[in-house]
């Protein structure tokens, strides 16, 4: 009967002691809530650009009296727009260029002093790197000069070509790209060349550029 009652007593200070020992224990410690996944923004190409570039030009022409090449440095500025849909890539480029190009056999001389082009683009785009061709309208003025004097002749022809554009930093992307261009023929007449002449002029192109997307 001892026992049982010592035993009751023992479990009745138990349960006393029960919440008290508990609330001793403090509250349960605090979760933070688990910090949000940073996603790195999604690249547009989208926009107006602007831009300089350079590279360098040959190609063949004939005087009639054979074929000779000419080539030479070229540099100048770039304006275009880009408008992404996806991984697709449109756009719209046009430039202007100063050229050095210059052939010359026996005593016939041409030369090219500007080349110009406006092209569409269409790319893909794997975020900042995007290959793409490019085509459209070319114009140029071919100087052809002999004994006899020297005669200038605008042309305007096409181009076709293709190439690759990354975007580097920010707002800033380098390209490199090659270009077909085709301005036909030019007029020589007969005081110049000592007889009405068609003077070809067909050029590859290949250049670098920077361009700064607004």
């Amino acid at each position: 009967m001892r026992r049982f009652l010592l035993a009751a007593v023992g479990l009745a200070a138990l349960a006393a002691a029960g919440p008290s020992s508990a609330a001793d224990l403090g509250p349960a410690p605090y979760k933070a809530p688990a910090a949000p996944v940073w996603v790195a923004p999604v690249f547009s190409w989208t926009g107006f650009y602007a831009g300089v570039n350079g590279g360098y030009e040959w190609g063949k022409t004939n005087f009639g009296i054979g074929d000779f090449g000419s080539d030479g440095w070229l540099f100048g500025g770039t304006l275009g727009y880009n408008w992404q849909t996806g991984n697709w890539v449109w756009g719209l480029e046009g430039d202007i260029d100063y050229s050095s190009a210059k052939a010359s056999i026996a005593c016939c001389e041409l030369k090219s002093q500007w080349l110009g082009t406006i092209r569409g683009r269409v790319g893909y785009a794997w975020d900042r790197f995007m290959p793409y061709i490019t085509g459209g309208g070319a114009g140029g003025d071919v100087k052809m000069s002999t004994a006899g004097g020297s005669q200038s002749d605008t042309k305007f022809g096409w181009t076709l070509g293709g190439g690759v554009e990354w975007a580097f930093a920010g707002p800033w992307s380098a390209k490199l790209e090659y270009l077909y261009v085709n301005l036909g023929d030019a007029s020589c007449s007969a005081a110049v060349c000592g007889a009405s002449t068609s003077v070809p002029y067909h050029t590859d192109v290949i250049r670098g550029g920077v361009n700064y997307r607004f």
